[in-house]
């Protein structure tokens, strides 16, 4: 073929294209309208071929019979059409040729209608006769699903075709509508589903917008959408209507767009207002108001509008309990199961009062209703992007609302609006509601609007712009939920998200069980929570339910008691037929349709799972996994119960489990919520417990961390900061240890050098790890640390702090010298050892560095080391710390040492610290004796080079000096030396052989009280090798009795001192702890041993002792004859052998004592039986009179008792000298005389007896102590003993005189006698 025949051939080709594509293009023209944009872009395609050279025929001809079978079903639909009927008493068809004009005319226009006007049911009539619905669907949305369903049932009925054919309806799941569908009602949600993919509503040529006033978020995204998609789509037609529309603001968003106001309606609708009264409750007036409707001539069915459920229930009580003839109460709310909303709708006998929510406000029409009471109020849902809670404030509604509400009435007659409020009330309202996108969160709407790229939400075109701090609260919850990023755009979690037709949160939650592979489980929850709860509570069967409903609760997670509903129910779908299920449901109070809405739901999203190509778990998951996954979207509404029931969550919000929660009787600890819903309170709906442990990880995106209190831990050797970590708020880690290096390298650094290096915690770290070397060992630091302790140590001796520099200077050293990287022990020590090699000295500070004042060496002497006493030289200690326990200086005791330990000596301190304490003693005395030695150091001054430290208290020699200064003396007891601070008392500490501290005290004799029977084994044990210890002696033939022993142990010298100890039927040798001790158990037992000896004179005089005066012993209330003649005997034994002879410490000289006093034995017990049986009948007396004068002076009776008592205790014959036994019959007689002369004027000496029993007191303080005192001592005590019995004499029985003057003074000064024999001992 040539070139000009192929140039000709290829030229007929396309003419005869070209015509084709003229046909073609006519064709699509005329199609459906939901193909023309699809088959547009397939000729574009088939136009790019062509031009490439490649053939089209084929295409051209599928495209061809494609287009056809589009036009055949335009061909087919236009068929369908039918004359159209309009109700000419409905003001809306009186102007339909004006609709249908402005229509033709206009792309958008807006229809204001009255309520009953018919806008609802007569515009899609209106659109068909203008052949709209033929290419495309007449979209027509309604707000609620039920109101969906009734519109498109009325509208079927006036075209007289059933529903689904011609007119259609689709809500969620539920899809009513064919290819013969002309018109369709669908909610505004399902629109906006369809959005998603169509992106042109290709598949509506005329969209109704019918009630356009309630501007939910659905409504206000529409027109918003709307506004951007009316230039690209040219052939749509769209219609905005309500009847309480803001007419001026929509025409102004709209470009101007043509406003038709509807006026009229079928019936007039009277309005009157009845406020309530001041004390009538909102029950009672509406059932009075109910009274009064009956009463007019024309009955009819009454709506009454409330604000919520517990209202209808209050309302529906008081009109039932009016017993209203042949009147029924229906109530009517959104929960209510379908069975009960379709009550309201059928056909019935008598008069209804239906009790409604807002439900019944709008599209949705209650037949015959011809009175509407107004109760003003409504629950309004509202959002506050401060609190992050959905609040369900009860409301005064808009005068737009109160509008809608009359207009449900007049529609079957003349109607009557009463509103329970005043007029003057509806005129203050605001004349619209807000709309619900000023009101609510925007993630959702912000999340749809990212996936279908249709701009910014802050440049997209709402009707009314929402606040900017709403779009910014929108954008907080994505960013919670991982969906977008800090320049607001989608994150590889957000794209899978927006896929979801659920809520954000919703969709997270799916995302994250497929991660913890527990999504099978999440589905059926997810899928539960985005419907209403199928579980239905009857109000006349609440109870029955609730028992029904029990049988899936748990009690620690709402979400497993929806997965015990749905496999309850999925065995029970499975086994029984539809019909059987369906009644299964009822009985149980489920609702069917709710049932399968719920797995219609869970399919869908199953559906968008597997699209997504998440995958379901085979096998069930377990709890913490499901919780996990849920836990992942609900980061910001979890709580920590801080009080019995009360839960404190994120943003400082507080909020309870609601009651209906089966986790509301038993609140955990932790708890999240699917949302906090406010309504009388902050309630949780739908909670579970929760580890609080998982929050740290899911919300690692959120959390705030804190970082405190950094510090050096030596173990670990890293710098450790206690992070704390809040989540909006809500602290979810307190105290986490975390390294702080990698948080704060600088701040790292400082606390190293700081407490590792200048306050030595680097000592107490291995390098290596935990089996490494002490780096107490590490040269440096050893080196470092010995200067400083030995200059802490100097300013402990001389209470100053100013020698030692301060911790900057050791800080500074450091500072300079480490590298800025730094912040640990591992990266010191790398860098310390290759440091070293060539400068090993380069971390020594030099003493010059670290000292700031040098004391001299005079000043040092004052306070040494060591203090030396009796050979012995005793370990000092200083601490300068004001209000510690060890504060001042300590000396360092042994326990075999113990005994020895000079009584005073530290009483004086050492030399540096003697002014001082000085000074302290004499500030410290009374007024009347410091005004004497002012000023106080200067006395002080004058009388320190006079004081030589001695075993005796120090306040006694300075007051002896300060005598001899200015003759003034100073009594013993107005020095108080016990209330001197702490550290000017000498501090002990003891130690055991092991050198262990066993206790640090300020009070020597106390820890010599205490550990007495420790240092007593203590030298038993040192004794055992010197053997000096023996038992079972009868008589004198152990040898020499030593008064002292010292033995050696270890490198210690033990003082210890033998002695005899009575063991009652023989005696043994023993070693004490100090000399008097000793002596005085040597006295006693040496008159045991003299009686185990001398059988022979012994058991006479047991035998002849007392001999058959045992009734006049008992009589005398004396103790037994056995008991008395002991005593007799030791005494005698006592006083014939020993008394007022040195200790024997040998053989022989016991011997001498005891064949020197062997003779008097007898003559001396005799005496003392005498002595004793006189007072036996003197006694007898005296205690005759006591009985009878007891109940009329008991206090006088009571003292003598308690003096008879004291006077002949246990052992009272073998404990008091002979000298003192003799003047018992006179004190004896001294108490008969008090009873029977003085008996009456026992009142008057109370005084006297005060004060007796004052220096009772005394001796008794003392006496507990006498075995540890000086013979010497002993005398005194016992001489001021008897002075007291003395002094009863002299105040009681004055005739019968006393051995010496005795008088309240005379025995101060004896108490005073005694007291200084014991400091001196």
């Amino acid at each position: 073929m040539t070139d000009a025949t192929h140039k000709e051939t290829a030229h007929k080709d396309v003419d005869q294209t070209s015509v084709d594509e003229k046909t073609l293009r006519k064709a699509i023209r005329g199609c459906m309208s939901r193909d023309r944009f699809r088959f547009s872009r397939q000729f574009k395609n088939i136009e790019q071929r062509r031009r490439k050279g490649k053939s089209v025929d084929r295409d051209l001809q599928r495209l061809a019979t494609q287009a056809q079978a589009s036009e055949a079903l335009v061909a087919k639909r236009r068929q369908l059409l039918t004359p159209l009927s309009f109700p000419e008493a409905l003001p809306v068809s009186a102007r339909r040729e004006e609709i249908r004009d402005a229509i033709a005319a206009n792309q958008l226009i807006i229809i204001a209608g009255e309520t009953g006007s018919g806008k609802t049911t007569q515009l899609p009539k209106i659109c068909l006769e203008m052949g709209r619905g033929i290419t495309g669907l007449i979209g027509h949305t309604q707000p609620r699903r039920i109101a969906a369903r009734t519109v498109a049932q009325r509208i079927a009925e006036e075209v007289n075709t059933p529903l689904g054919e011609l007119v259609g309806y689709q809500v969620r799941f539920q899809d009513h509508s064919n290819d013969n569908t002309l018109v369709k009602l669908m909610t505004d949600g399902i629109l906006l589903a369809e959005i998603q993919h169509d992106r042109f509503l290709n598949r509506y040529d005329t969209l109704i917008i019918d009630e356009a006033h309630e501007r939910s978020l659905n409504i206000d995204f529409l027109l918003g959408y709307l506004k951007q998609l009316l230039p690209k789509r040219p052939d749509l037609k769209v219609i905005i209507t309500s009847a309480t529309i803001d007419v001026e603001r929509f025409s102004k968003h709209f470009n101007d767009a043509p406003v038709i106001e509807v006026s009229g309606r079928t019936w007039p609708v009277e309005i009157n207002y009845r406020p309530l009264f001041e004390d009538e409750e909102l029950a009672s007036g509406i059932a009075n108001t109910v009274e009064e409707l009956l009463r007019l001539p024309q009955r009819g069915d009454v709506l009454v509008f409330l604000s919520g459920e517990r209202e209808i229930r209050e309302a529906a009580k008081e009109i039932r309990q009016r017993n209203f003839p042949h009147l029924d109460v229906l109530p009517l709310y959104a929960r209510l199961s379908l069975a009960e909303q379709t009550k309201v709708f059928k056909a019935h006998r008598g008069t209804r009062v239906v009790l409604a929510t807002n439900v019944a406000e709008t599209s949705l029409t209650v037949p015959g209703i011809r009175y509407v009471i107004d109760s003003g109020y409504a629950r309004v849902s509202r959002y506050s992007y401060r609190t992050k809670v959905q609040r369900l404030p009860i409301e005064a509604v808009s005068q737009a609302s109160a509008n809608q509400r009359s207009g449900r009435c007049g529609r079957v007659s003349e109607g009557v609006c009463v509103r329970l409020y005043s007029e003057q009330d509806f005129l203050q309202r605001p004349e619209f509601t807000d709309p619900e996108i000023v009101r609510t969160n925007l993630a959702a709407v912000i999340l749809q609007m990212m996936r279908l790229g249709i701009g910014s939400v802050r440049d997209f075109p709402f009707l009314e712009p929402p606040d900017s701090r709403l779009i910014n609260d929108g954008f907080l919850l994505l960013k919670e939920l991982d969906a977008v990023d800090g320049q607001e755009q989608l994150t590889p979690t957000g794209k899978p998200l927006s896929q979801f037709p659920v809520d954000p949160r919703m969709g997270r939650m799916l995302l994250a069980g497929a991660e913890q592979g527990s999504l099978r489980e999440v589905l059926i929850i997810v899928a539960m929570l985005s419907i209403q709860d199928p579980r239905e509570r009857p109000a006349d069967k609440r109870q029955a339910a609730d028992e029904k409903h029990r049988q899936w609760l748990d009690k620690d997670s709402d979400f497993m008691s929806i997965l015990n509903l749905w496999q309850h129910f999925e065995e029970q779908r499975q086994a029984l037929t539809r019909n059987q299920f369906a009644k299964y449901c009822k009985k149980s109070f489920v609702s069917y349709l709710r049932m399968v809405e719920w797995r219609d739901l869970h399919h869908q999203l199953h559906t968008a799972c597997r699209d997504l190509g998440l995958e379901s778990n085979k096998q069930p998951a377990d709890a913490d996994k499901i919780h996990k996954a849920l836990l992942t979207g609900l980061l910001s509404h979890i709580g920590f119960r801080h009080e019995s029931r009360e839960y404190l969550g994120t943003r400082n919000r507080k909020f309870h489990v609601f009651p209906g929660s089966g986790l509301a009787k038993k609140p955990p600890k932790w708890v999240m919520a699917i949302e906090l819903l406010e309504t009388t309170r902050l309630f949780a709906h739908h909670c579970a417990s929760f580890n609080e442990e998982w929050l740290p990880e899911l919300a690692a995106h959120l959390v705030k961390k804190s970082h405190s209190e950094a510090h050096y831990h030596a173990a670990r050797g890293q710098v450790m900061a206690y992070e704390k970590q809040s989540l909006y708020g809500l602290t979810i880690v307190e105290r986490q240890k975390v390294e702080f290096g990698t948080i704060d390298g600088k701040q790292a650094r400082a606390v190293f050098i700081q407490s590792a290096l200048v306050e030595g915690l680097y000592g107490n770290s291995r390098s290596g790890g935990r089996r490494g070397t002490s780096n107490k060992k590490v040269a440096f630091f050893a080196h470092n640390t010995a200067i400083l302790n030995e200059l802490h140590a100097l300013e402990d001796r001389l209470r100053r702090r100013d020698i030692l520099a301060d911790e900057s200077a050791l800080q500074q050293f450091y500072d300079e010298i480490l590298p800025e990287e730094i912040i640990g022990l591992a990266s010191f020590e790398r860098w310390r050892k290759r440091a070293e090699q060539s400068q090993p000295q380069l971390l020594y500070v030099g003493r010059e560095q670290l000292t700031q004042n040098q004391p001299l060496e005079s000043e040092e002497a004052q306070f040494p080391k060591t203090l030396s006493w009796a050979d012995h030289d005793y370990q000092l200690h200083y601490l300068f710390e004001p209000g510690n326990e060890q504060d001042g200086v300590s000396v360092d005791l042994s326990v075999e040492h113990l005994n020895q330990v000079p009584r005073y000596r530290f009483d004086w301190l050492v030399p540096g610290l003697l002014r001082e304490k000085c000074i302290a003693l004499m500030k410290g005395l009374p007024k009347q004796w410091r005004k004497s030695f002012v000023p106080v150091p200067s006395f002080v001054d004058k009388v320190l080079p006079l004081l030589t430290p001695d075993n005796r208290p120090l306040h006694e020699g300075l007051g002896k000096q300060l005598k001899r200064l200015s003759g003034v003396e100073v009594p013993l007891d107005c020095w108080t030396p016990d209330k001197l601070e702490a550290y000017y008392r000498m501090n002990f500490r003891l130690f055991d052989e092991q050198g262990k501290l066993l206790e640090s005290v300020r009070d020597l004799e106390l820890l010599k009280a205490k550990y007495r029977d420790r240092v007593q084994a203590t030298i038993r044990q040192s004794d055992s090798s010197a053997g000096l210890e023996k038992s079972g002696l009868t008589k004198w033939d152990f040898g020499e009795l030593p008064a002292l022993s010292v033995i050696k142990k270890d490198k210690h010298e033990i003082r210890a001192y033998p002695a005899l100890n009575d063991d009652s039927d023989s005696v043994s040798v023993r070693v004490y702890d100090t000399p008097e001790l000793a002596n005085n158990k040597t006295r006693t037992a040496l008159v045991r041993l003299a009686i185990l000896e001398n059988t022979t004179s012994v058991k006479y005089l047991r035998k002849s002792l007392l001999k058959g005066k045992d009734l006049q012993l008992k009589a005398a209330h004396l103790p037994g004859r056995d008991v008395l003649n002991e005593g007799i005997i030791f005494a005698a034994f006592r006083t014939a052998c020993f008394e007022g002879q040195e200790i024997p410490r040998d053989q022989q000289s016991y011997a001498a004592c005891v064949e020197q006093g062997k003779a008097n034995i007898v003559a001396i017990a005799s005496e003392l039986e005498s002595l004793l049986l006189k007072q036996a009948v003197s006694l007898k007396t005296l205690y005759g009179l006591l009985r009878e004068n007891e109940q009329r002076f008991p206090v006088v009776v009571n003292d003598i008792r308690a003096q008879l008592v004291a006077l002949y205790g246990a052992g009272f014959v073998s404990q008091t000298s002979l000298h003192w036994l003799r003047q018992c019959p006179r004190y004896i007689e001294a108490a008969l005389v008090r009873v029977e002369r003085r008996i009456g004027e026992g009142s008057k000496d109370s005084a006297v007896m005060a004060e007796i029993e004052g220096f009772w007191q005394e001796w008794q303080a003392l006496q507990v102590e006498a075995l540890e005192y000086p013979e010497e001592m002993l005398t005194a005590l016992e001489a001021f003993r008897y002075m007291i019995e003395e002094y009863r004499v002299s105040v009681f029985a004055q005739q019968l005189k006393t051995i010496a003057p005795v008088s309240g003074k005379r025995l101060q000064k004896q108490l005073a006698k005694v007291q200084a024999t014991l400091h001196n001992s």
